[in-house]
């Protein structure tokens, strides 16, 4: 599309400017009204507000309300699901370190408690290690009846 008016002259281009306005004019047509769509008037009748005082609204109202709380409800189940799932991690995270310091624990003492180590404390106290075997003491029944009596 070339620019017809490059050539001209201001003042031919002013006289042609009421033809462009007029032809301008002519090309816009009157819309036609379209019907409403059933979205269209719904979602009008929602931000208006008229929707609340129809009669379907308050015969759907008791639908309304429940829907409503079962709504609450389920939120209200998301929040103490992410609760308790909180507390699970939490409490499972204590049972491991609870697990560590036990196994910690049990070797220390496993340690402490092997026969090297307890005469190693013994020796501080001024006690020594036997070197004899036990010996076993046989003693008759008849013999222990006796000395319990008297």
């Amino acid at each position: 599309m070339a620019n017809k008016y490059r050539d001209k002259t201001v003042p031919e281009i002013e006289t042609e400017m009421p033809e462009i306005q007029n032809e301008t004019q002519q090309e816009k047509k009157p819309r036609k009204t379209r019907k409403k769509g059933v979205l269209a008037k719904g979602l009008s009748s929602v931000f208006s507000g008229s929707f609340l005082t129809s009669e379907k609204t308050i015969k759907h109202l008791p639908y309304i309300l429940f829907l409503t709380a079962i709504a609450v409800f389920y939120i209200a189940n998301g929040f103490y699901a992410d609760d308790k799932i909180r507390q699970v991690n939490k409490l499972s995270n204590e049972i491991k370190e609870k697990h560590s310091e036990f196994i910690s624990t049990t070797t220390e003492l496993m340690f402490v408690s092997k026969q090297s180590e307890v005469a190693k404390s013994a020796e501080v106290l001024g006690l020594k290690e036997s070197v004899e075997p036990p010996v076993k003491i046989k003693v008759d029944s008849l013999q222990l009846k006796e000395n319990r009596k008297n």
